[in-house]
Formats: structure tokens, sequence, C-alpha cells
């Protein structure tokens, strides 16, 4: 293949896989209010990221994060809670991401309907160019270590939770999709439940030409505000490439593009590809038998739904025990029906509630 042909697969698998949900971000189903649903406790706080010190893109290094405390979290002051971490997706942040899910009404009507109260957690990763990809890198920080890490210590000293990898789980939607699976599969040790929701970016795919004006477009984008100025999908390489191709003596922007005056570059286009989770999850087949349980779904209108669809194929082949659902809708219709009927039900059956539970 030549790397022109992959350049081309990769940038537009990007907008292929988070472009659409873009426009469909608000058109989201809201479920019907839940009688006689108790109230949870909103608190929006700051977690100071010390994965993220440092990072080259100056990007903010206390995130806002988002806790739902469940309705008995204040009435029973011994009891302690499992966590759920939602991870959001491209061009939104924390929140953004809960008026999609429509939270706390879909935890609300989720506990309302018979599932066991938990803790849900919303953290911020929107960067410089719109979005971490949850990776690691030293243009953005490491996301992949303050979600599994920072986040996680914080809500653990801050709240009564149930410190276990039994009782954590990690959901996330879209590249929170991703998020959940590339983190999912390196941090069993971290989380012991898992929901991937339409997750993008899990493989490169073929389509179209090389597009020598966005090359030069990207190239000359200096500064943030530069950035804030392109389109969704101008925007959406840049995240990729400070995640995935970062470049320390690569000033201002601290990243190596695909494209350089015209000429592919094959070690940029590798270190993307070596990002993909169809690539890599032959890697983790030990973490990921170490789950309690695994679930994914995507829309049927969702261009992504085949390449959740494969990542579904290898957990059969390697026996990995794991539900996937094709359910009605696009890449965004659906997600706050699915967060109050599947998510928070899912977790409830699978996370440990008690102490000590293994």
């Amino acid at each position: 293949m030549k790397s022109n042909q992959l350049f081309c697969r990769v940038t537009l698998a990007i907008v292929a896989a988070i472009g659409p949900g873009l426009a469909a971000q608000v058109q989201t189903i809201v479920p019907p209010v839940v009688e006689g649903a108790k109230p949870a406790t909103v608190e929006h706080i700051k977690i100071h990221g010390l994965a993220l010190e440092g990072n080259l893109e100056g990007d903010a290094v206390d995130r806002d994060v988002i806790v739902f405390l469940p309705p008995s979290y204040a009435m029973e002051p011994k009891r302690r809670f499992p966590v759920v971490y939602a991870l959001h997706g491209y061009s939104i942040g924390a929140d953004q991401w809960s008026h999609e899910i429509h939270v706390p009404q879909t935890i609300e009507g989720a506990i309302a309907q018979g599932a066991k109260e938990m803790i849900v957690v919303l953290p911020d990763s929107k960067t410089m160019h719109n979005g971490s990809m949850y990776s690691s890198s030293v243009t953005t920080g490491d996301f992949e270590r303050f979600i599994s890490h920072d986040v996680v210590a914080y809500i653990d000293a801050r709240y009564r939770t149930i410190p276990d990898r039994a009782s954590r789980g990690l959901v996330g939607h879209s590249m929170g999709g991703y998020g959940a699976s590339r983190i999912g599969m390196k941090h069993p040790d971290v989380f012991g439940s898992l929901y991937i929701m339409s997750p993008c970016c899990m493989s490169a795919r073929p389509a179209g030409q090389a597009n020598p004006e966005l090359e030069k477009k990207l190239a000359s984008v200096k500064t943030a505000e530069d950035s804030a100025k392109l389109s969704f999908f101008e925007r959406a390489q840049l995240a990729t490439a400070a995640a995935w191709s970062p470049d320390p003596n690569n000033p201002p922007l601290y990243l190596d593009l695909p494209m350089k005056d015209g000429v592919p570059q094959p070690e940029v286009l590798a270190k993307w590809a070596a990002n993909a989770p169809l690539a890599f999850v032959d890697q983790y087949i030990g973490n990921l038998k170490q789950y309690r349980a695994i679930a994914m779904d995507v829309g049927d209108q969702d261009g992504l739904r085949v390449d959740a669809g494969k990542l579904h194929e290898i957990f059969d082949k390697y026996g990995i025990a794991n539900s996937f659902e094709i359910y009605p809708g696009t890449h965004t219709s659906a997600v706050a029906d699915r967060f109050q009927n599947h998510v928070i039900p899912f977790f409830s059956k699978h996370l440990c509630f008690e102490v000590n539970c293994r």
C-alpha cells in the first residue's frame, strides 16, 4: 500500500468515525421521567492531573469532573458505593456529555427501575484540538493514566467508594468508547467491568483521495486560536496527531502530521496505525479475560457498527465473555436511553456492591 493511500484511509477514518456524531450530538432521545425517582446529588469538582503536568500544549492540568452521588449517599453515611467512570466523545467535554446522556435524570430513572445505587463520574478530557483520544502523549499529557490513576485515586480518597477493581466500571461513547477500549485493555487491575458504546477509531478505513489543501491548512496552524477556526474534521486531524504522533522537537504544536511538504510520512502513519485497538487487542487477551463482564453496543445506522462488530468477533474468537448489541439508531440518537436502560443496569448486575467482594 502506498503511503498516501494509507494517509487517506487514516484521515478519513477519523471523520467517518467521529464526524457524523457532531451534527447529531443534541438529537438524543430522552427517556421519560420515571415516576417516583429519587434525586441524585450533583457535584462539580476539579481534579489535579499529575499525569498531565508539563504537557506541551499547555492544556489544563486541573480538570473539571462531574460527580453524581446516588439518592442514599447522604442518608446512609456509613455505606460505600461502587463507581462508574463515563468517558465523553470528541469535540465535547464532561458538561455537554452530561446533557447528551441526560444525567442525573437517567441515573435516577435507572435506580427507580431497579438498578442498584452507584456513584457515576464524568471526567473532562477536552484539549486544545478538542479531544485527548484518552492516549499517552507528551503533547497532550498522559490522559490514559489521568483516567486510570489520577481520577480514580482522587474519587476513592474523597468519596465513600468501594476501592476495588471489582467495584469499578468503565464506559465511554465514540472517542470515549475508544478510550474505554484502550484503557480497559491495559488496566484490568483498576476496572472490573467494561461497557463500550459506539467506539470510534478501531481501525483505518479505505476511502477518498489525499487532500493537498487540507494538508496545507493544517500545516499553517500555529496557535490554539488558529485551531479553533478549523472545521470539526480538520481539528480532529490535529487532535489525532497530538495524541498519536507527538513531537517535542516540533513547535509550536509539538506534533507530526502524516503529510509534510506534500510527502507522506511513513513513520507517522505507522504510529497512527499502532494506536488502532483492532491492531493491538491481541496483545491484551489475558487482561480482557480478567473482566467480570464486557458489553458493547452500536446503532444500526452508525458507520462504526462494522468495526465494533470486528472487535466483538475477536473477543469471541479468544473466548472472552462479552455481549454485543446492534440497536435501532444513529451514532448519538439513543445514548441517553442506552445509558438509563442498558449501561446502568449492566453495571448494577456486574459490579461488586459489597466491601471485600471478589
